[in-house]
């Protein structure tokens, strides 16, 4: 149980966050306030959002459980995984859509394409965000469960209320400012956790040589790189098929959470510096979330459920007063990536569905109005979605799984799309539907197929695979499409 001072502080980082939150109430005047901030914040800021609402509770809990099962080499998500895709987005794809005027990425996907992709894309990612928030409100849940013996859903109805308040008064600009103050708390608590962690195990080489006597099956959780026959969901060949050229790039920028920030950019050099900046933040991550997992293998060894190291080690290692400080970093990283899907699957229905599907030409005010509306509807799904990631040996596992189900061949269209004038509308649609279609038949029959338990790596390679030749096939027998038509949507193609 949290001591007096724990409380204290949880209660005033909730407090101020909510009341940050609502003023950000008075820039909201527009769909556009809502939806990208007027297009008016800082690179600072978006960089601090994107990070932060990246991370959240999934990594805190869910990295930490696999590094406690499996090692380091989850560690492969953030530093292999994350930084070059964040870097090609930057100076690549973020400058097409900031100048485009897009607010989602199914937009940029319905100009270059057609208006099934778009549709198809929209709806997929809505989907993918409704489960996605069921899996943080589940993890949310974990930690309020070992800390404070809260039943499960009355910790979840309470993350909801919190985080549902200022996103739907305050929009985006709501959303990235108070990420900031939580991108800080989490840093200052995480690191707190990190470094009387150390001391509690008797610091790096002893924790490593303590795990290494502890048994056989602890002899790889410090190879970063695990051979292809490794039984962890993380083995070489799927990291650098999979993840690096994959799931990485198809996260970073195909994300609507991740790219929605940078269009609410103050100009282009502010877009790209926010995800180059984010970049930097992000190979800090590791430290943070890897540790605390090895070093529970020490202090809690035995777990069943290694998504409960975290909140073992919080429990058992911090003194009163740190306790509420890291629970709050903890609740910075979910709030973060929960406010990010609610205002990004509002403005995904609303600009994608909503709009040109079932009341074309509306006032701003109503559209404004059906994203609030969407907040909240999401909100509920997302409550009601939360015990799939129970049928998961992981949450990290889980959220993993669900992307492999289509970010392959979404990738595969975006990069098509975006490098190569010949993709026609017809070539985008048959990838995205084969594609994604494949990524479920494997996904269904993966038993049969994979040798891993968890082949979602290899899921994702081979779907985007799939896509990408769908796509050139199609594209080759189908009509071109005019190049003056692809002004502002062909790399290189601009002054066409």
């Amino acid at each position: 149980m949290l001591a007096g001072i724990d409380y204290f502080v949880v209660i005033a980082y909730f407090v101020g966050v909510l009341i940050l939150g609502y003023y950000f109430k008075r820039f909201v005047d527009s769909s556009e306030d809502y939806f990208l901030g007027g297009r008016s914040l800082p690179f600072w800021a978006i960089g601090m959002s994107i990070v932060v609402s990246d991370i959240g509770a999934l990594d805190f809990v869910g990295v930490s459980g696999q590094a406690y099962r499996y090692g380091i080499s989850v560690g492969n998500f953030d530093w292999i995984g994350s930084v070059p895709a964040m870097l090609l987005a930057a100076f690549i794809f973020i400058p097409y859509f900031w100048r485009g005027g897009m607010y989602t990425i199914p937009e940029y996907l319905g100009k270059r394409f057609n208006r099934h992709v778009r549709t198809i894309a929209s709806l997929t990612w809505i989907i993918f965000f409704a489960v996605d928030l069921g899996v943080l409100f589940w993890a949310s849940a974990v930690l309020l469960n070992v800390l404070m013996g809260w039943p499960i859903w009355v910790s979840i109805l309470a993350t909801a209320s919190i985080v549902g308040l200022y996103t739907y008064f305050g929009g985006i600009t709501a959303v990235v400012m108070t990420d900031v103050v939580q991108l800080v708390v989490m840093f200052v608590g995480g690191f707190a956790l990190v470094f009387l962690g150390f001391e509690a195990v008797g610091g790096w080489e002893n924790m490593v040589d303590k795990i290494h006597n502890m048994g056989p099956e602890y002899s790889r959780h410090f190879q970063l790189v695990q051979p292809a026959d490794a039984e962890t969901p993380f083995p070489w060949t799927g990291i650098l098929f999979g993840l690096t050229f994959v799931m990485a790039n198809a996260y970073m920028i195909g994300n609507q959470t991740i790219v929605q920030r940078c269009l609410t950019a103050k100009n282009e050099w502010h877009a790209k510096a926010s995800m180059i900046f984010a970049s930097a933040l992000k190979m800090l991550i590791p430290l943070l979330v890897l540790f605390p997992g090895l070093m529970a293998i020490i202090i809690h060894p035995g777990l069943e459920d290694g998504d409960k190291a975290l909140p073992m080690m919080i429990k058992n290692i911090l003194p009163p007063g740190l306790v509420g400080l890291m629970f709050s970093a903890f609740f910075a990283g979910m709030m973060s990536s929960v406010d990010s899907i609610l205002n990004s699957t509002a403005t995904l229905f609303t600009k994608d569905i909503y709009e040109p599907y079932i009341k074309k030409n509306a006032s701003d005010k109503h559209y404004l109005q059906v994203g609030k509306i969407t907040t909240l509807s999401i909100l509920l799904i997302g409550v009601l979605s939360s015990p799939i990631s129970s049928l998961y040996p992981g949450i990290y596992v889980a959220i993993q799984t669900f992307l492999s189900f289509f970010q392959g061949p979404l990738f595969a269209i975006l990069l098509l799309g975006i490098f190569w004038k010949r993709t026609t509308g017809a070539g985008g649609l048959a990838a995205l539907i084969i594609g994604i279609g494949s990524a479920v038949l494997m996904n269904v029959f993966k038993a049969s197929i994979f040798t891993i338990e968890d082949p979602f790596l290899y899921i994702s390679w081979w779907s985007f695979v799939i896509g990408f030749i769908t796509a050139v096939v199609v594209s080759l027998f189908t009509k071109p499409v005019p190049v003056t038509e692809m002004k502002g949507l062909v790399y290189n193609a601009k002054d066409s």
